[in-house]
């Protein structure tokens, strides 16, 4: 049960070991127990990272996967447009078999673009099957996974029978967990999240919210006032809000979740980074959801760089490796098991291609991923010291028959009056 990764260079996150420009791994039963120039292990398994960069697994702390078979659709879209198409016209039509597929599909997307841990957060909410489909999904993935139940779009209804359900059959489970999405004041009430909160504290459950203020709300600072900010909340977007609710969420101890390229595409404003770090807040990024935008943290990163230094010189590539590995496996209460290369933690590591012309020489290399990264140079993954893509290659899985399946449900959705020819442009209400 013991690998050795020899030969390459070593990007650890880990401030008190550093990087090694020729270092070696050693994990022992799904462990790293040691990081070092040279180590001898005559008895372990050897992955040759000769012309490769070993790095911690990324992190997406925020992605709806059942949008899988959506992809591209929504390129044009605005928010109002998604909300119309995704929760007005396409959800209705689903099954738990095409929530299983796209969450099935969308977690090996992400998986096979280094992601080693993704929350995935439900919003279908239409029942125990579709619930229970998700969570399949999620466990045919050799991946760390968090399952985010949340209720429907805008809706108001008790979810805590099946957040209570969904604990009990998630409590022991390893790689896949459970995380409230909650929603918010402006759907339930204060009293309704102070209440899930309570329940969640009681379960040992994290929290996750989108919110946002189009500058006349005052959602953070609503909820200070109310007692109600956690260090085991993530907020998702946030755009709008004031300087004085970035500090309010500092203070507390809650994270933030940026998705650059959804926030900008569809209207939502400029990302917080920047302001975020002002603060003395460590955002972290995520994806959202692909009918929008690519399902790869290399370009989210890229998006999140570009905008902040255009707007104020700020950021260095090395911020954005933080944001997506040692930043976001904290926000997912993950920080003492993944998240950087440190001795003692599980062994989720990826090896990324030097000697792929995309990024050849690699001069420097965390802004080699950063500036010119691409889910290409994605060579082995590793989850937990299990070697599940190696020479570029998923292993176990057939992709074939998972293609056929996913596009079959697609069409089926479709045929309901979802054109799929670039066309269609949902009116929101007015």
């Amino acid at each position: 049960m013991k690998t050795l990764i020899v030969g390459g260079i070593v990007v650890t996150m880990d401030p008190a070991i550093g990087d090694l420009d020729r270092g070696d791994v050693l994990v022992e039963n799904g462990k790293i127990t040691q990081v070092a120039e040279r180590i001898e292990a005559p008895d372990a398994e050897v992955i040759d990272a000769s012309d490769r960069i070993v790095m911690p697994g990324f992190v997406d702390n925020h992605r709806h996967g059942w949008q899988t078979a959506f992809r591209g659709a929504g390129a044009d879209w605005t928010f109002p447009e998604w909300a119309v198409a995704m929760h007005g016209t396409v959800k209705p039509h689903y099954q738990p078999e095409d929530v299983y597929l796209g969450t099935l599909l969308g977690r090996l997307e992400a998986l096979h673009a280094g992601v080693t841990t993704m929350l995935d957060w439900y919003h279908v909410a239409q029942g125990p099957a579709h619930e229970d489909a998700a969570i399949a999904a999620l466990r045919d993935i050799p991946a760390r996974s968090l399952f985010c139940l949340g209720a429907g779009w805008g809706s108001a209804d008790s979810v805590d029978d099946a957040i209570r359900r969904v604990h009990a059959d998630l409590a022991g489970g390893d790689l896949v967990s459970l995380v409230w999405g909650l929603r918010g004041p402006e759907d339930t009430g204060m009293d309704a999240v102070a209440r899930e909160l309570k329940l969640a504290a009681e379960l040992g459950l994290r929290t996750s919210l989108h919110t946002g203020s189009d500058g006349t709300q005052r959602p953070i600072a609503d909820l200070h006032e109310h007692g109600l900010l956690r260090d085991t909340t993530t907020f998702v977007h946030g755009n709008g809000i004031s300087d004085e609710e970035l500090r309010m969420l500092a203070d507390a101890g809650s994270s933030l979740s940026i998705s650059p390229d959804v926030e900008l595409k569809m209207g939502f404003g400029d990302p917080l980074t920047g302001r975020a770090l002002a603060a003395g807040l460590r955002p972290t990024l995520s994806v959202d959801d692909v009918p929008s935008v690519g399902g790869d943290m290399f370009s989210t990163m890229r998006t999140a760089f570009a905008v902040q230094r255009g707007l104020d010189g700020g950021l260095n590539s090395r911020d954005l490796l933080e944001f997506i590995t040692v930043d976001a496996a904290a926000s997912c209460g993950f920080d003492a098991r993944t998240g950087s290369l440190t001795p003692g933690k599980d062994a989720d590591i990826i090896l990324l291609r030097t000697d792929d012309i995309t990024v050849f020489p690699v001069t420097d290399a965390a802004g080699t991923i950063v500036s010119a990264g691409h889910p290409g140079l994605v060579d082995t993954v590793l989850v937990a010291g299990r070697v599940v893509k190696r020479d570029g290659t998923l292993l176990d899985v057939d992709l074939p028959t998972l293609k056929t399946r996913l596009i079959a449900s697609r069409d089926r959705i479709a045929a309901a009056g979802v054109p799929l020819d670039g066309t269609w442009r949902p009116q929101p209400p007015k």
